[in-house]
């Protein structure tokens, strides 16, 4: 068991090497990179059509990778903004990594692109450990799926900068108690930005738009803090 955990700890931070390296390179080019992560059937596809083609009305430069097991069903939805839009089929991994996003990036970023969105596979497990290089981390969740989720998924929601809730024009008719949903965000994720949007009736676009083209994070997720002070820690022990 030590040795699996050995294992997964030396992909994480080779991962996390490769992450920090895109990251630089993309802040040269002016690149914002926002992750979008949410489980499948939360309505972030949707979501993200709505800002791409805001985003093309308003003459931002943007593109977005999308990426899934199989079929090209969602950048085929996404290219109707008139947005550049890449399909990445992962071959059964249930997550993107930054290796693998670098590769697909290089060649076809166009030059210019401001803000680059990635909509990550619908899990909130595996993608929340790996760090693709963002600025931004946006946790998406609809009504329909519970309130509990954010403590159920303390790993996605702790390490969001954003949370977006989704389909809110379906909360009276799923029972949807926001005041404990708020209430569980807070506590994985003290302070995080909580957004209610629909794409259906474009309720909280506009604001989540302005949002993710102001460029930077919002706010510092409780597990970057929480990671930002272990380190100050070892540092000071070592010292």
């Amino acid at each position: 068991m030590c040795r699996v955990h050995e294992v997964q700890h030396a992909v994480l931070a080779k991962n996390d090497a490769l992450a920090a390296a895109l990251r630089a390179d993309l802040r040269e080019r002016d690149v914002v990179l926002v992750n979008l992560l949410s489980s499948p059937g939360s309505g972030k596809t949707a979501l993200l059509e709505r800002l791409l083609t805001r985003a093309v009305e308003d003459g931002v430069p943007v593109a977005a990778i999308t990426a899934d097991l199989a079929t090209e069903n969602d950048a085929r939805r996404l290219a109707r903004s008139g947005a550049p839009v890449k399909q990445v089929l992962t071959g059964g991994l249930c997550h993107l990594e930054a290796a693998q996003l670098r590769g697909h990036l290089d060649g076809w970023l166009p030059d210019g692109t401001r803000l680059l969105f990635v909509e990550n596979i619908g899990n909130l497990v595996c993608p929340s450990s790996y760090d693709l290089g963002e600025e931004l981390r946006v946790v998406l969740m609809s009504v329909t799926e519970g309130e509990d989720k954010p403590v159920k998924y303390p790993n996605a929601f702790g390490s969001a900068n954003l949370v977006v809730l989704t389909k809110s024009d379906l909360a009276q008719a799923a029972g949807f108690d926001e005041p404990a949903f708020r209430g569980h965000v807070d506590r994985v994720n003290p302070g995080v930005p909580l957004l209610e949007t629909s794409a259906r009736t474009e309720q909280g676009i506009g604001r989540l738009w302005e949002t993710v083209n102001g460029g930077a994070a919002v706010h510092q997720p409780v597990l970057a803090r929480a990671a930002a002070d272990g380190q100050h820690h070892h540092a000071a022990a070592h010292h």
